[in-house]
Formats: structure tokens, C-alpha cells, sequence
């Protein structure tokens, strides 16, 4: 080559030296990013309803280069058992907790030793990091003067001898808490210890507190009815800035996507987003951004951190060969009187709301892109849950679980290959709603153990009448909004979902 000639293409080479990404050598093993928002709606996702007032076109995009699920769940429609859901693969209803959620000061909610996705990829060469809010409870540091708090007769531990709670002032915040992600297969972990709305208010880096929550809050919107920029009293560390916890996660999951591309062996980043949960805090250019009010704001700033996730990715050179999942963890807090407001239906077309039965309790957007395996612009109708993702790990990495473990796990593999329509072996789906109502659901049938929404929407409850019926039955296809319960209607319908109810129910023994 003529010298002169080879020179000027060295110093191209060099001046575009600042845009062009070194692209490593790629695992053999894919990346697996999973990125959980919270409480964000079916609806809230314009690619899912195009008639919404929010906009969220990074979101849509990651759609539209992977393959959109209508019809996956939350195996909960609140946060803590979904997240337990997540990460053992295994339903909440069978664990320490089999109804309800965790405060800040609540107990590890997973035995020690136990099967996690962090571990199944451990053992795979996965470095493992969790960046976000956790929810899933730490074995706080207790002063010895109350040591007696964790003895099994204390009346506030439930019948499996978890603490949903404690009073902070029994906590000795100088050492460090034991079980958190550390413990659970993850290697490096920065994480909020509950919702942006529960003390203590603070971040741990590595399991271990960055700065002690020394000063308090009062709270915030404390008579919104757990709306806007609502937040609970408590501890708090002095620096703690509430606006600032999503930005700081999104940075975080940016320079962790960063590094890792520097790192041979492949990587799995777990991003448990805060928001839109309250409190609902947009700040910057999102701020009344949207035509749905703080919220829809809030959920467009989830949007905007999504967008620079797939963003550090992509300019990395690791697109093909990473495993993106976005998710929520469950359906949103959305009352009827704010759809009316702002004209937006944050659940869709789908009746409820977070902590319900019916289905925008725990209806969500579910998206995968894996350009290596998923066909881009594609739909699924498969009915799945989030439990699923440790079998699909599996699948993916050709390994197994422990007979064991991830016991209400089934794979998507196949139908992210385009391979089969449904997911084998997946007998079954079921919800549960926030005072314990269990549903099931099998093809178009939905069968709710109860009457009433059981969680946020009213009523809650309702008593059976004489001659009425015990539970709620739904034909989804043809009536996907609940308004027609067929209970009596189909009684063989209902006893064959109520025995295979109990069935999948006895298959295992609780934790």
C-alpha cells in the first residue's frame, strides 16, 4: 500500500477514534439483562396502547426489534412476592410469605442456600450484579438488648418465622445486614432496601450501608392516598435526595454495562427500576412532559432510563449477543378517577388495578430482544409469567435446575424461537391478588377463588349470597374486560379448574 495513502487512513482511524466503540470479543454464553419497572401498567406502554397519553418510544422500540408478549403476568399483583417469583422461580404462596409484601426492616425473605437466578448463572461463569430497589427483605444487624424480637415467640413473627417488619430503633445500623443480594448469587449489588415510599432511606453498595440513615423525613403527600410524590416517615441517610434515585440507578446500570465490556466472561444485570411507584418524582425535561399528570411523566422517565441502558449496549458492540427483558412487576396504581381525569387507562383495556384479581392487577407489558434467536417486530400470544425466567436461563445456557428448585418455572425458549405457539409442559398460570385470592388460568379460562377484586379496587370482598355464586369465572376471549362472571353457569368449567387448582397447589411442600 503507498505510504502516503496509508498514513491518511491511519488518521481517520485515529480522529474517529471517540465514536467508534471497541467491540470485545463476544462470550460464548449471551449477556442476560433484565430490566423489572414498578408498578407500571399494561397500557402505559404505547406500543401496547397506541389511545394512551404517554409516550414511550424506547420502550417501543425495544418491541419493535424483539418480540412483544399480550398476555404475560406478574405471578402477583404486588411487589415482594413477585420479586421472590423472580428470582427462585418458585410462587410466593409457597414461601415464608404467602401473602403479602415486606417493610424496609423486614426479614430475608429467601433461605439462605437457596436456588436463585444469581446462582444458576454463577455457576454458569456469570458475573452477577443487582442494581435497584431489592424488596426482598435484610437480616438487619439487632442490638443485643433486642435479640428477644427474633425469637420464635415473638407474636409479630407469622407461622413460618419471618418478620415482616421491625421497630428501627432495636437495628444496629453501624454493622453490616447479612442476607441481602450477596448471599443470594449475586456478586455485586447497589440497591434501595424496599420501595422509594418505605424508611429506611438509603442505598447499600455490596450489602453494606454507604451512609447510616442518621436523619429522619417526616414524609411527603401524606394525604394523597398513596398518590404524587407520596413518601412514608422514617430514617433516612442525611444525603438521601428522592428525585435523584432513578437517575442514580440508571447511572449505575450504565457504568456496569461499561465495565463489564471490558471483561471477558458474560454478565447478567438484574435492574429492579423504583418507578413509577410512588413516589412519582419527574424531574427535568420529563416534568410535564406527558398528558397524564406526574405519573405519566414519572413513567416516561422510566422510558428515558430504559432508553440509555439499550444505548450503552448497543454503542458497545453487544446487541446481538445480549438477552434484553423489560418487564413490570406488576399491574399499576391507577384509580378510576384519574383515567377519567386524564383520559388514560394505565391497565389498558383490562378491568382493576394493581393489587387485583382481575386482570390489570397483574396483566403486564412483557418484551424480549435477542437478535441472535428472536425474530424482530414479532407478537406472542403465550400466556406466561414471570416465574419463567429461571427455566428459560436454563434453556438458553443448556443446563438445568435442581429437581428441587424453580418449581413453577417453564420455559419460553421455544416461543421466543418461533418454534411452538404456547410454552410445553406450562400447565397452568396462576395469580394471586394482595389479600390471598388465588386465580387460575388455563387457554380463554380464568377461575378467581373469591368474590371481589381482592386487592385495590372495590369491592375487595364480597360475601356469597344464598344461591350465588362462590368465585368468579371469565371466558377471556370473549370477554377480556370481566364483566360477565360465568360461575354458574359452567360448573363442570369450575370444578375442573378448581381441582387442578389444588392440584398444582399440592405439588409442592411451603419453604
Amino acid at each position: 500500500m503507498n505510504n502516503s495513502l496509508f498514513k491518511n487512513i491511519l488518521l481517520c482511524l485515529i480522529g474517529l477514534g471517540s465514536v467508534v466503540q471497541p467491540i470485545r470479543a463476544q462470550p460464548a454464553q449471551p449477556n442476560i439483562v433484565y430490566i423489572l419497572a414498578d408498578d407500571l401498567g399494561y397500557g402505559d406502554v404505547s406500543i401496547y396502547n397506541p389511545d394512551g397519553r404517554i409516550n414511550t418510544p424506547h420502550i417501543d422500540a425495544l418491541a419493535k426489534q424483539g418480540m412483544r408478549f399480550t398476555d404475560a403476568h406478574a405471578p402477583t399483583s404486588v411487589c415482594t412476592p413477585t420479586r421472590y417469583a423472580i428470582m427462585t422461580g418458585t410462587y410466593a404462596w409457597r414461601s415464608r410469605l404467602p401473602v403479602g409484601v415486606l417493610r424496609g426492616y423486614g426479614r430475608t425473605l429467601i433461605p439462605q442456600g437457596s436456588f436463585t437466578i444469581g446462582t444458576l448463572l454463577q455457576q454458569q461463569g456469570y458475573h452477577t450484579a443487582v442494581i435497584g430497589k431489592w424488596h426482598l427483605g435484610l437480616d438487619w444487624a439487632v442490638k443485643e438488648a433486642h435479640r428477644d424480637v427474633l425469637d420464635s415467640s415473638n407474636p409479630e413473627m407469622n407461622e413460618y418465622g419471618l418478620l415482616k417488619d421491625m421497630n428501627p430503633e432495636y437495628i444496629d445500623f453501624t454493622k453490616p445486614p447479612t442476607g441481602g443480594p450477596l448471599s443470594h448469587g449475586f456478586d455485586y449489588s447497589f440497591i434501595l432496601p424496599a420501595s422509594l415510599d418505605m424508611e429506611p432511606y438509603c442505598y447499600l453498595e455490596r450489602d453494606t450501608l454507604i451512609e447510616l440513615p442518621s436523619a429522619y423525613t417526616p414524609g411527603n403527600d401524606l394525604n394523597t392516598g398513596y398518590t404524587g410524590a407520596f413518601w412514608r416517615a422514617g430514617k433516612m441517610a442525611p444525603s438521601f435526595n428522592f428525585d435523584r434515585v432513578l437517575p442514580t440507578f440508571t447511572d449505575k446500570a450504565v457504568q456496569y454495562v461499561e465495565q463489564q465490556a471490558k471483561q471477558p466472561q458474560p454478565f447478567f444485570l438484574y435492574l429492579p427500576l423504583p418507578a413509577p411507584h410512588t413516589p412519582w418524582l419527574p424531574t427535568g425535561d420529563q416534568r410535564g412532559a406527558s398528558n397524564a399528570g406526574d405519573y405519566g411523566d414519572y413513567v416516561q422517565m422510566v422510558d428515558d432510563a430504559v432508553g440509555r441502558v439499550l444505548r450503552a449496549i448497543d454503542s458497545l458492540g453487544m446487541t446481538q449477543h445480549t438477552v434484553v427483558v423489560f418487564t413490570s412487576d406488576n399491574g399499576p396504581y391507577w384509580r378510576p378517577q384519574f383515567a377519567e381525569r386524564f383520559h388514560h387507562r394505565a391497565t389498558g383495556p383490562y378491568r382493576g388495578m394493581k393489587g387485583d384479581a382481575w386482570e390489570g392487577g397483574h396483566r403486564i407489558p412483557f418484551i424480549v430482544r435477542w437478535p441472535a434467536a428472536v425474530k424482530p417486530g414479532t407478537t406472542s400470544d403465550a400466556l406466561t409469567t414471570l416465574t419463567n425466567l429461571s427455566a428459560t436461563c436454563a434453556a438458553i445456557l443448556q443446563t438445568g435446575v435442581p429437581a428441587d428448585a424453580a418449581l413453577d418455572s417453564y420455559s419460553i425458549l421455544p416461543v421466543l424461537k418461533g418454534e411452538t405457539a404456547d410454552i410445553p409442559d406450562q400447565r397452568a398460570v396462576i395469580h394471586q391478588a394482595s389479600n390471598g385470592y388465588l386465580a387460575i388460568r388455563k387457554g380463554a379460562w380464568k377461575l378467581i377463588d373469591g368474590l371481589g377484586s381482592g386487592g385495590f379496587s372495590e369491592p375487595q370482598r364480597a360475601e356469597a349470597v344464598p344461591g350465588g355464586p362462590a368465585g368468579q369465572l371469565y371466558n377471556l376471549e370473549k370477554d377480556p374486560q370481566e364483566t360477565t362472571n360465568l360461575y354458574q353457569q359452567f360448573p363442570a368449567k369450575v370444578t375442573e379448574l378448581q381441582a387442578l387448582l389444588a392440584e398444582i397447589k399440592g405439588m409442592h411442600q411451603t419453604d
